[in-house]
């Protein structure tokens, strides 16, 4: 009992710093908007940093509270020119933690701070996340396309002259994999007469072929990652927050963006294609257990873990000060107070959790899929 009750106190610190670090990031944020009418490109450079400050607490979370490892499988060709180009993720969407996997690597390669992702409009709303990524010019679609093309044509070329290398995560699979959306989407791919796949969703190509037809001229190759878990296991981000180690194995391949076509069409069938090589290699590593390519573990870097100290000494010494001056002042109505604040605290910090959860995804995939049986 006391060992939950010292877990639950810590997450709370920890949760605090996360809350009250980004409010105060958000804001300066909001002061940034004045340099954009002045100097545009030092407006995007310095948000890259302020975005950095806050998502590297949630790298540090998976790289030194949890442990967590993260082993690539690639070439050496490919691993050279990571954080030294432009390009697209495509990223399978199983995980809770994927994106937090994700931006480890992009932390690794120095790029976390300037990744960009082709968001569902409702984290827009979201405090910390939406807002953040607001600032950083993040695109964000409402999954209608005949409503989305111009907004998400308009963000994509806004994107043309970002002064940092940007590494842009599409989840063609539109929503979280699970076996309802699965099954449904497999009646759809029949109904195509596309092959089923076996671990992934039908990939919606829309985005897709937008994102390179906009940013052809800008990225220089489009990256195809796979993740899964050793031993079977499926993450979540509470796990990480109770401290449980994962290993993650990411399958890493570069494609020149000139090796896609150019007609709208065929690089949907190139993305169909993908998808099923996407599955077969998800097939080897159920069997095998590896993936193919050589291994790669880039170091974990200091600055996730100096980051975050220095935001909880910044925080923590006036909390505690208050803290301790509230509980020594005797005042039950300011004890109570200050009581309903922690309570506060910890279901703000519950609910951003309940953003990554499979179980509360949205019901997009479920609702979509059925429209084109």
């Amino acid at each position: 009992m006391q060992m939950i009750w010292t877990q639950f106190i810590v997450h709370l610190l920890i949760g605090f710093v996360f809350v009250v670090s980004g409010l105060i990031i958000n804001f300066i944020q909001l002061c940034t908007l004045v340099l954009w009418p002045i100097n545009k490109q030092l407006y995007r450079r310095v948000n890259c940093r302020l975005a950095y400050s806050l998502w590297s607490q949630l790298v540090m979370l998976l790289e030194w509270w949890s442990g967590t490892e993260c082993t690539l499988f690639s070439d050496e060709a490919t691993v050279k020119t990571f954080g030294k180009e432009h390009v697209i993720i495509i990223l399978n969407h199983n995980f809770e933690i994927d994106f937090l996997c994700g931006w480890t690597m992009t932390e690794r390669f120095g790029v976390l701070g300037s990744s960009k992702v082709l968001a569902k409009r409702e984290l827009l709303y979201v405090p910390l996340i939406g807002w953040t990524w607001y600032f950083l010019e993040i695109v964000f679609c409402k999954r209608k396309w005949e409503e989305d093309r111009d907004t998400v044509i308009e963000g994509l070329k806004r994107l043309s002259d970002y002064p940092e290398y940007m590494w842009f995560l599409l989840y063609c699979e539109g929503t979280r994999f699970t076996e309802t959306k699965h099954r449904i989407s497999m009646k759809v791919a029949e109904s195509k007469g596309l092959p089923k796949l076996k671990y992934h969703l039908l990939p919606r190509t829309k985005g897709f072929t937008t994102a390179v037809q906009c940013l052809r001229g800008t990225v220089s190759a489009v990256y195809d990652v796979t993740l899964n878990f050793r031993g079977n296991k499926n993450p979540s981000l509470l796990g990480i927050l109770y401290g449980k180690k994962y290993e993650a194995d990411m399958c890493v391949r570069r494609f020149p963006l000139e090796a896609i076509p150019q007609d709208e069409k065929e690089a949907a069938n190139w993305l169909h294609k993908l998808y099923q090589e996407k599955d077969a290699l998800q097939e080897m590593y159920n069997q095998e257990g590896i993936f193919p390519g050589k291994k790669f573990k880039p170091p974990r870097r200091p600055w996730t873990l100096l980051n975050f100290l220095f935001w909880a000494t910044v925080l923590l010494s006036p909390l505690f000060t208050f803290g301790f001056g509230v509980f020594a002042s005797g005042s039950p109505l300011l004890i109570l107070a200050f009581l309903g604040l922690v309570g506060a605290a910890s279901f703000g910090v519950r609910r951003l959790i309940g953003v990554t959860e499979i179980e509360k995804g949205s019901s997009y995939g479920n609702q979509e899929f059925k429209k084109k049986e």
